[in-house]
């Protein structure tokens, strides 16, 4: 599954009745950039089939990052509908893969 790319008109639609990860990230972050291909990787990953992989750039939109109380870039948190099940920021995979495995549990 392809990393999609929302903003503040379609976040809140896009999560409706989906288990989703979001990465947020900003233009100048260098962690960032490095687990881009991380995260399409993981994306790609059939442990994580049904699950949506989505791009937020934290500077542009606020409301989305405030559903997530982001802290710190990259960010990433997990979404079962419109309910947040956790969060964290980090650049470590293992943690990921970790958020993403609350989801599979929900």
């Amino acid at each position: 599954m392809a990393v999609t790319v929302l903003d503040d008109s379609n976040f809140k639609e896009a999560l409706a009745e989906n288990k989703t990860i979001v990465k947020y990230f900003a233009g100048w972050c260098g962690n960032c950039r490095l687990f881009t291909p991380k995260f399409k990787r993981l994306s790609e990953d059939e442990r994580f089939q049904g699950i949506n992989f989505v791009d937020v750039d934290a500077e542009k939109n606020p409301e989305a990052r405030k559903l997530a109380n982001v802290t710190n870039l990259p960010f990433f948190a997990v979404f079962d509908g419109d309910k947040l099940i956790d969060a964290k920021a980090t650049s470590k995979e293992d943690a990921v893969v970790e958020l993403l495995g609350k989801l599979n549990n929900n």
